[in-house]
């Protein structure tokens, strides 16, 4: 599960360049790309998933943007102007600006997307962006081009959240904004306009000519639905799409051919294995700091990566500034493992090479999506490393739409016991929406952590102005939450691209992938 426009993690390969008028306006110009999983719903408000949001960072817009060099620009928003208190941020729009059916962007528009993003109703995990230490942010139009934001108090990540897309009030003023049938067909005013979603096969979209920015070069964009990584590599090598991730297996025999480039860069982004707080078997952290010590996880990297990528240890990711330059953590040590679980009660079954207590096993089932291999061989690997242990694990691997359904359902406690996820970070570290104890059951924190501390930590770190003062509170929040080991953090994993020659106009590879803006892609 994925943050992102909105979030900059799930920002889709976009990309920048200079190319030839001719090159520009070829007909038939379409980029082939793949989905990773089916997207479960097209309203930018609704999303939880990063198919989700690879499609309607497309086909809409937010206030800012970020560029390839990891700098908040105006999108939406010609430019803006700032209080000297630092509460009231007044933002002057386009005014060239229109929607994908003809109708005019105006101010209206932001502050029913915001009115709907804070109402109760709407089944959004977004919320916590604009409410501040339990204070919504206030938004009012000024005239149809000017708009008003009040805040509570001085927010940093203020700016970066601005990037959260709009929706048009015109479609959907009167309409169930959880259930409309907008939420399949949506209207935007970015580069590109959604045409047809068949579902298990393709997304596809087409240039907007009106588009407010430079016009995009390509005609359109034709997602595939390819789940599994191994199908879109043949696919990419048939030529049946334009660009893939590579497999770390893959990585060495792909990157000498002369029909495309190999990347490799990081990106803000980690993978994890979460617990179910809410159940019992989990509730006492030395269970959690046990199962943390019985993975070697420099042998994880080197089996599942083949070298890929790095140990994960942190809720943050090494790109990003807040990431501490020293950290202390407790390495692989299975013989610690079973004296904590002895501590909690937990003895041996000769029999049956399990732990017990009070006669039950230590057993519990472990999630992972379908077609994720690196996931799946994961789950595998620490399937053993438990079990020399006294641990029994059980992998079930679903379809990711079946998954999202349990981890996002409104139970309290949910109906899973652990799952292996990736998180895409933003490029602000702040984390409110996947730590903060109100963000349970129908927020980011589908685990169900609860740390006064870490509620404090998380706070303050959106109230302090200064980069300096804000690294010293993440330094503390991180470790904090480190020690706690809500999660199993195991890896940071490197991203490994191929892209085709007749594809042009890339951005240098970072944080927001290969391809930002998307305007400026084109295909030869």
């Amino acid at each position: 599960m994925t943050k992102k426009r909105w979030f900059l993690g799930c920002l889709v390969l976009m990309c920048l360049s200079a190319c030839s008028h001719k090159a520009a306006s070829q007909s038939g110009a379409i980029l082939k790309l793949s989905l990773g999983a089916e997207p479960s719903i097209l309203n930018p408000l609704l999303v939880t998933d990063s198919a989700s949001m690879g499609v309607t960072g497309l086909v809409f817009s937010g206030l800012t943007r970020v560029n390839s060099d990891l700098k908040i620009e105006p999108d939406l928003a010609d430019h803006y102007t700032l209080s000297p208190d630092g509460k009231v941020y007044t933002f002057y729009l386009k005014k060239n600006i229109l929607w994908h059916d003809g109708v005019r962007f105006k101010a209206d528009d932001v502050v029913f997307t915001l009115e709907k993003l804070l109402d109760p109703k709407t089944n959004t995990v977004h919320r916590s962006e604009m409410v501040i230490d339990g204070t919504p942010v206030r938004f009012k139009a000024l005239d149809d081009f000017t708009l008003e934001a009040t805040l509570p108090k001085p927010f940093a990540p203020f700016l970066l959240a601005m990037g959260m897309a709009i929706i048009p009030k015109h479609l959907l003023e009167h309409q169930n904004i959880n259930t409309a049938t907008f939420n399949q067909h949506p209207i935007g005013t970015g580069p590109f306009v959604f045409q047809k979603w068949e579902s298990g096969q393709y997304v596809s979209l087409k240039r907007f000519e009106k588009y407010y920015q430079s016009r995009p070069k390509l005609d359109g964009i034709l997602y595939k639905i390819i789940p599994n990584e191994n199908t879109s590599l043949v696919a990419f090598e048939k030529g049946e799409i334009d660009s893939t991730g590579i497999p770390p297996k893959d990585v060495k025999r792909l990157s000498h051919s002369t029909a495309w480039r190999s990347f490799r860069y990081q990106e803000l982004h980690y993978v994890y294995m979460g617990y179910n707080l809410k159940k019992p078997l989990f509730a006492d952290v030395r269970v959690r700091q046990a199962l943390a010590c019985a993975v070697d996880k420099k042998a994880l990297v080197s089996s599942v990566l083949k070298g890929f990528g790095a140990p994960a240890e942190l809720p943050c990711s090494p790109v990003s500034w807040a990431y501490p330059k020293r950290i202390t953590v407790e390495g692989y040590n299975p013989q610690k493992s079973i004296q904590l679980l002895q501590e909690v009660g937990y003895v041996l079954n000769h029999k049956t090479g399990l732990l017990e207590k009070e006669g039950h096993p230590f057993e519990f089932t472990l999630l992972t999506n379908k077609g994720n291999l690196d996931r799946e061989k994961t789950a595998e690997i620490l399937q053993q490393y438990f079990l020399k242990i006294g641990v029994k694990v059980n992998i079930q691997v679903m379809e990711w739409s079946s998954m999202l359904k349990i981890i996002n359902g409104p139970e309290n406690p949910k109906k899973f016991d652990a799952v292996i996820l990736g998180w895409g970070l933003g490029l602000d570290p702040d984390a409110y929406s996947i730590w903060h104890s109100k963000e349970y059951p129908k927020g980011f924190n589908f685990i169900g952590y609860s740390n006064p501390e870490v509620d404090r930590l998380l706070e303050q770190g959106r109230s302090e102005v200064t980069q300096e003062a804000r690294a010293t509170v993440y330094y503390t929040l991180f470790m904090t939450i480190a020690n706690d080991h809500p999660y199993l953090f195991l890896y940071y994993p490197d991203v490994n691209t191929a892209v085709r020659n007749t594809v042009k106009g890339l951005s240098k590879p970072g944080p927001t992938g290969l391809m930002n803006p998307i305007e400026s892609v084109y295909k030869e």
